[in-house]
């Protein structure tokens, strides 16, 4: 892993009932690491299942940080960050497994680019099927058009998938990359104030992008980099937690971004029942 006192990269991350999970994502890590000096931090999140203690059992050179309560994604991501090294910061999600070369593909596409600050890779399920895992800034429009993509694909609508394969495989600067797999200059994250605490989960990610994008910094996406995105277990055992973390985390974006339209979504969520 190279000296882990100077790494280049630090690669964070973030649990919670993880335990099923991270192994899978540790070895893809360990067994086809990223060629830059890196470091691998974990911090959990208060799992109940044991996850940071099975970490520290298994996985003797992988820093594990325990957060003391459930403290959202963003949060914790931001106690990683603090307590890294790395010029450069790779948020990964646990329920992932990393291709060999893609954290390389990931660094190689920024130090070829001096104007981007975030490179995400483009995600893929278990089968190998492409996650939209990129997009334009959230807005009601865009939101629409996303989640419609989304559940087409999910379909496997012959049209709609069709379209999200082809778009998957086209490298280039856009408004987001997905939190699963993110890598950023320390630098632009410092810059922005890291993540935005208000956001316990969800659209932190878009905000993020957002935040670096107004310094006049870029995006990209870079299919090169491959990583699959298997899902975590923990979002599905919550599912009601999980649509109320949503919910509120779509609520504070529109607040932020697009006051205008906050008051609308409250009588849209309101009205079906899912209002926070």
């Amino acid at each position: 892993m190279g000296d882990v006192s100077m790494p280049r990269l630090s690669i964070v991350i973030v649990t919670y009932n993880s335990r099923g999970q991270i192994d899978t994502c540790l070895e893809s890590l360990v067994a086809a690491p990223p060629a830059v000096d890196h470091e691998i931090v974990v911090v959990d999140n208060a799992s109940p299942d044991g996850t940071a203690a099975a970490v520290r059992a298994r996985w003797a050179g992988v820093r594990v940080i325990d957060a003391g309560d459930n403290v959202g994604f963003a949060r914790a991501n931001n106690l990683g960050i603090r307590q890294t090294f790395g010029e450069l910061i790779l948020l990964l999600n646990p329920d992932t497994v990393v291709h060999a070369g893609a954290v390389d593909a990931l660094v190689d596409a920024l130090d070829h680019r001096p104007d981007a600050a975030v490179a995400g890779p483009r995600l893929v399920d278990a089968k190998g099927r492409a996650e939209l895992s990129f997009g334009s800034m959230i807005g009601p429009v865009a939101e629409l058009k996303q989640k419609m993509l989304v559940k087409g694909h999910a379909r496997q609508l012959p049209i709609v998938s069709g379209y999200v394969e082809a778009a998957t495989k086209a490298a280039g600067d856009v408004d987001w990359v997905s939190g699963a797999c993110l890598l950023v200059r320390r630098a632009d994250a410092e810059a922005v104030g890291l993540l935005d605490e208000r956001f316990f989960m969800y659209t932190e990610d878009v905000d993020f992008c957002a935040a670096i994008r107004a310094r006049d910094r870029r995006v990209l996406f870079v299919p090169a980099a491959q990583v699959v995105h298997l899902r975590g277990e923990s979002r599905r055992s919550v599912s009601s937690a999980t649509e109320m973390a949503y919910r509120e985390s779509q609520l504070a974006f529109y607040e932020k971004h697009h006051p205008r339209w906050a008051p609308f979504l409250r009588l849209y969520l309101r009205a079906r029942g899912r209002l926070p």
